[in-house]
């Protein structure tokens, strides 16, 4: 479980990436 973790935050952080790419076009 302990994997998950930081494969978690590292998703998260691409879907953050994606959603203010997504604004600024």
């Amino acid at each position: 479980m302990k994997i998950l973790v930081p494969v978690k935050r590292v998703v998260d952080a691409n879907v953050k990436v994606r959603v203010k790419a997504d604004g600024l076009g």
